[in-house]
């Protein structure tokens, strides 16, 4: 049965990358990924714990264009893999996987350049074909360029999948106990970093009445945030259809008027 979750992790790690580059299917999101690692590993609820922390730590961080970011996907992968082979504590399991998977995720970007750098070779020689009218050529090596990907982040897991669990245990006898406990305490306080940096994109301002209800709601009240969010889709709701009613008079009466609005985010 390990055997099958050790393939199984690699292959996803594999299909990552690519779905990544095209798909977007599964998508290399910590929640998604941590979710499947979870199915895999059989244990979804502490999955989606380490999940969820890798998942606040990626927000607002995204590769526009070429730029290369931690591959957070490719973290949380490796983290619940090796802390869920090495403990069962759901905190120490935490602690683990930021360990393990922030480091990994840190050499995500340098085998994402490295795998960019290859494949404006792999292109250069598509085009090569290409001008020589070899076209079933040109076809062939396009193939290389996926499989460059893929193997970015496979090899990395699969090192980890086959050392993973020994080097850990080996990492923890020789660290000492306060420093697992730091990162057992950061990883506690990343959601609430992740909640600040997501704000800075936000138009707070404008919407700080619903914010501040939110927090009530949550804070005093208890509500999941499965129900929070169904009534942050109800006002929403309400406000776009207000909206899109009034739009038709607020035309007429201010036909005249050609000041412009601003920005919906004026953050």
């Amino acid at each position: 049965m390990e055997i099958i979750q050790a393939i199984l992790i690699v292959a996803l790690a594999f299909w990552m990358v690519l779905d990544q580059q095209g798909f977007v299917i599964t998508t290399w999101f910590p929640s998604i990924i941590g979710m499947i690692a979870g199915l895999i590993m059989g244990d979804v609820p502490t999955a989606m714990v380490i999940a969820g922390t890798f998942q606040l730590m990626a927000l607002g961080v995204a590769n526009i264009g070429g730029s290369s970011v931690p591959n957070y996907g490719l973290a949380t992968l490796v983290g619940i893999y090796v802390a869920l082979r090495t403990t069962s504590d759901i905190e120490h399991a935490k602690a683990i996987a930021l360990a393990v998977g922030v480091p990994v995720g840190m050499l995500g970007i340098q085998l994402d350049v490295l795998g960019k750098i290859l494949n404006s070779y792999v292109s250069h020689a598509a085009q090569k074909a290409l001008n020589e009218g070899k076209f079933g050529k040109m076809n062939r090596i396009f193939w290389i360029g996926p499989l460059i990907f893929g193997l970015t982040t496979a090899v990395p897991t699969l090192l980890c999948v086959i050392f993973g669990d020994k080097i850990v245990r080996l990492l923890l006898d020789v660290v000492p106990k306060w420093f697992t406990d730091g990162l057992s305490i950061a990883g506690s306080m990343l959601p609430v970093v992740g909640i600040a940096l997501l704000l800075q994109y936000m138009p707070v301002k404008k919407y700080l009445t619903m914010l501040l209800i939110g927090f009530v709601i949550s804070a005093y009240l208890g509500l999941p945030i499965l129900g929070i969010a169904i009534l942050g889709f109800a006002f929403a709701y309400y406000y776009f259809t207000q909206k899109i009613n009034s739009t038709p008079a607020a035309a007429a009466a201010g036909s005249g008027n050609t000041s412009v609005e601003g920005d919906e985010f004026d953050e």
